[in-house]
């Protein structure tokens, strides 16, 4: 699936809601270094996913490896696919969350092409959100918070997110759970909107609802209605609440059928038409899973589109058969009986995989015949087919609606035979499989898979009792003694059941339980259950990642023959396990601030060709001539601002997006053509170049020898152990030290091409040009960056002089081949926007050339970029990472501010002791 498709579907409607006629429509804007404004005229926005944990395997282990620089590519990866906002998740039971939340976003931010698009903050656990929202820059949006404990937590994490400037994502849960009907999206959803809009004032156009996208086709009754459900609930919220957006995470709708991509490619498509047409704006959509809805085969369509409707009684039924024939699988001709020649376990082996029930009393009873008992007869072939089920269905060859029908053939069969173990008084409390208690733990309201394996179980003679979502632990020990249970089962999809899955195992160990128990659900994992939960309760603890291995797993459980061995076998197992894994993980250590300035970086700087600049001091440009600008453009950025990618110029010769990205490219020239020649945009500078030495405690010392005075650049020191001989790096090390007599010098700049935008832009927009509004910032934006590559390469060749020869291309320039570095404060290598302060008191940028810092430190205009000059041929880009509470307390000091406001800017990159 290529982006075009995404654009095509994205293309089908645009709603234009009951709410919105006849009053002004307020977009949703929101920005990471380029903005992006979401009106009800927009395209549908798509939101990548793969850098979430939960959503990717590769993503988790090198989140788990601390591979964090793959980890990033995979977010450059999204951006370039077509993402327009990124879903940073970092919720998993055995990693530190807020700390890998951290971490990543500040890797991340400092990369343009990727923090050009919005983040989306995405966790369960507040404090992760809002170590992120400390972090992010730009205008994010917050995935998610809801009513599910109550109206004080919603308010009080509300209030938090709008004082951040965050948009949010609201779930469609409360106080009795998840909405999972029509009646219930719309009830939470208006419920939601009145607290925000009306009572807190949150702006409307900040909101987004997720309705919760359900799967379809599971076989389940109850699931029916799911796509239809989420569709008219869509369609009631943006017609009844104004100004709100609509999310989804479009491949829940597809579960049934995963494996099948033809088919998944097809549902997600059809889902999106209709969901689109409803007033859906924006979600999570994976391009290379989806379908040209014109593209899809009528007979196929069809088939869908009475599922994702559920126009027709039968139609998961329908397209189930009619899937086989679309994965190339030859359809089962009733007529053709020879499969009845086999023997008899691949009689009954078939019957279960296809789920043909006609012959299997014939078959159970053959087999109960010639079995010394009847309980063989399950124990054996029939346990011996259902593992056969559980192999497909691991490996995505078994859909859940199959599995379904497998577990009724089973169930068929079971009833036939409990007669017989009935009358057979040694068999007799056996025959009757067994009591389990299901539940969904505190604190989470997901059940589809929980619901699914109890519908399994149930259809395998065994009695369940479901307690539901948001059981207490009290509650679920009070029913498992109530109803003298066999077994417990323990669902949860979010990070923070896995903490409720572990307080619950120190109970029942406190309680002097011996029942097994079960551990299910999207988070939980071999690994997580062998580390956190198996070491809490001495009777047996077994992950269960697999609603048809659930009957294997509970019949060996519960077999008495050979129960204790298969008991022991598992401690033994995640003994062996957890020792592995632990064993593999070593803790990140530290080194003291006194011993990483021990082992600083040391340069030569008796050989070191320090050039004293030939213009130093402060330097003014009023008014740069745009024109000189124009070679210095990075076109690449721009055509991913427009969700065209590829790298300039190759992209215009692009067999799927050149067309477009060629006309594009022409109307930003004749664009960029007008603001030059009718001077539509001011391009101003202040920038300077002054003698700077190391002096102690990191800080760089700055003399003005116009002012009489000298200023102090603070910069931090890298503490994460590194291996023996590996400098600890400061950027006060590109600076030669007091001590060495060696007078050295130092550069910082201030430029901006945005004086002038805003207020074209907006007479486009009051034209009703929304195209030529956003082509102006995106021209802005470029030619502030192309300025910052001008005027280093100018500093570098003419002002300081030190790079006289230098002749580089564009590209080269691009590829940062040149001598020197150019790091910016809030940037991984300087993390402390604070130091903005001091570039704007050294250079007194707002009197010189009016770029303003915000109260959160950012420029305005937006587009204008500011930093530090290094000159040293050795210094290079870094990342601070990590720093100790030694290394907050005394930056504070040195820079004579308090300990807490230190801990304000500095939190993402402090050790969580």
């Amino acid at each position: 699936m290529k982006d075009h498709q995404l654009h095509k579907l994205q293309g089908q409607s645009s709603i234009q809601t009951s709410a919105e006629v006849g009053e002004e429509c307020r977009p949703l804007k929101l920005s990471g270094l380029e903005p992006l404004v979401i009106t009800h005229e927009s395209n549908f926005v798509n939101v990548g996913e793969r850098t979430n944990v939960a959503g990717s395997r590769k993503f988790l282990r090198l989140i788990k490896e601390e591979n964090f620089e793959e980890a990033v590519e995979i977010a450059r990866h999204q951006v370039e696919g077509g993402a327009q906002i990124i879903d940073v998740n970092m919720d998993d039971g055995l990693i530190d969350g807020k700390e890998a939340m951290v971490k990543f976003l500040n890797l991340i931010l400092a990369e343009p092409d990727i923090a050009r698009v919005p983040i989306m903050i995405d966790s369960s656990k507040w404090e992760i959100i809002e170590a992120g929202l400390q972090v992010v820059q730009g205008k994010c949006v917050v995935n998610s918070i809801s009513l599910k404990e109550g109206e004080k937590e919603f308010i009080h994490q509300a209030k938090l997110i709008r004082r951040y400037g965050a948009a949010v994502i609201i779930m469609a849960f409360d106080e009795q759970g998840q909405a999972d009907s029509y009646e219930r999206r719309i009830e939470i959803a208006k419920r939601s909107y009145k607290i925000l809009v009306d009572q807190l004032k949150f702006p409307p156009e900040d909101i987004i609802f997720d309705l919760n996208v359900f799967p379809v086709a599971t076989g389940m009754e109850e699931h029916k209605s799911n796509a239809v459900d989420f569709i008219e609930a869509t369609r009631w919220v943006r017609n009844n609440l104004p100004h709100c957006s609509v999310s989804g995470g479009v491949s829940n709708v597809s579960f049934s059928f995963r494996g099948n991509n033809t088919v998944r490619e097809a549902m997600h498509s059809v889902f999106l038409y209709h969901a689109i047409k409803a007033g859906m704006n924006m979600g999570i959509v994976n391009p290379t899973l989806l379908e040209v809805y014109d593209d899809i085969p009528q007979d196929l369509l069809e088939h869908i589109e009475d599922v994702i409707l559920n126009r027709k009684p039968d139609a998961t039924e329908r397209l189930l058969d009619f899937a086989e024939k679309v994965v190339g699988k030859k359809r089962l001709n009733k007529k053709d009986l020879s499969w009845r020649e086999d023997s008899l376990q691949d009689r009954i082996t078939r019957a279960l995989v296809k789920g043909i029930d006609e012959f299997i009393i014939e078959d159970v009873e053959e087999a109960r015949k010639s079995s010394e008992k009847p309980i063989e007869v399950i124990e054996g072939l029939l346990m011996t087919g259902m593992n056969v089920v559980g192999d497909l269905f691991g490996s995505g060859k078994m859909f859940l609606p199959q599995v379904v029908k497998s577990a009724r053939v089973m169930k068929k069969a079971v009833a036939y035979l409990t007669p017989f173990i009935e009358a057979s008084q040694e068999e007799s409390t056996r025959g009757s499989a067994g009591k389990i208690l299901m539940a969904t733990v505190k604190g989470d309201v997901h059940d589809i898979g929980k619901n699914i394996v109890s519908v399994v179980l149930a259809c395998n003679n065994y009695e369940i009792i479901d307690l539901g979502v948001m059981v207490p632990p009290e509650k679920i020990i009070q029913k498992a003694k109530e109803h003298q249970v066999d077994i417990i089962g323990l669902s949860g999809l979010i990070t923070p059941s896995l903490d409720e899955m572990v307080f619950l195992a120190k109970e029942m160990e406190l309680q002097n339980f011996k029942i097994p128990l079960l551990i299910g659900g999207a988070t939980t994992s071999k690994a997580h259950t062998a580390v956190k939960i198996d070491p809490q309760y001495r009777a047996a603890v077994v992950h269960v990642n697999d609603a048809s291995r659930a009957v294997t797993v509970v019949g060996d459980l519960l077999q008495k023959d050979h129960s204790e061995g298969y008991k022991n076998e598992l401690k033994l197992t995640y003994a062996s396990f957890r020792d592995n894994f632990l064993g593999r993980g070593r803790k990140k250590t530290y080194l003291s601030l006194e011993e990483a300035r021990r082992n600083k970086l040391v340069l030569s700087w008796n050989g070191s060709e320090i050039r004293k600049p030939k213009e130093p001091g402060i330097h003014l440009l009023k008014e740069l001539d745009l024109n000189l600008l124009r070679p210095y453009i990075d076109w690449t950025p721009f055509f991913r601002s427009w969700d065209l990618h590829g790298k300039y110029p190759a992209i215009l010769k692009d067999e799927v997006v050149g067309e477009q990205a060629t006309s594009l490219f022409e109307d930003a020239k004749h664009m960029l053509n007008t603001i030059i020649e009718k001077k539509l945009l001011t391009a101003k500078a202040v920038f300077g170049l002054f003698p700077a030495n190391a002096i102690d405690k990191d800080d760089i010392e700055v003399q003005l020898k116009e002012r009489k005075e000298s200023y102090v650049f603070r910069t931090l020191r890298q503490q994460l152990k590194k291996k023996q001989g590996v400098p600890y790096l400061a950027l006060a090390d590109y600076i030669a030290p007091k001590s060495s007599g060696i007078k050295d010098f130092i550069g910082c700049f201030c430029v901006t091409a945005g004086f002038g935008s805003e207020e074209l832009a907006r007479q486009y927009e009051d034209s009703l040009d929304d195209y030529n509004a956003i082509m102006v910032k995106a021209l802005a934006d470029r030619l502030a960056e192309a300025f910052a590559e001008y005027l280093h390469r100018e500093v570098r060749i003419h002002y300081w002089g030190y790079a006289g020869r230098e002749l580089l291309t564009n590209e080269e320039l691009i590829r940062e081949e040149y001598k020197g570095i150019r790091p910016a404060p809030g940037y991984p290598a300087c993390p402390d926007h604070l130091e903005k302060k001091t570039i704007w008191e050294i250079l007194k940028v707002e009197e010189n050339i009016g770029v303003k810092l915000t109260e959160s430190l950012a420029m305005w205009p937006s587009a204008s970029v500011s930093g530090y000059y290094f000159a040293h041929p050795d210094a290079r880009y870094f990342g601070v990472g990590k720093i100790t509470q030694d290394q907050l307390s005394d930056y504070a000091e040195r820079k004579g501010i308090s300990l807490e406001d230190a801990r304000k800017w500095l939190s993402p990159n402090l050790v969580n002791e």
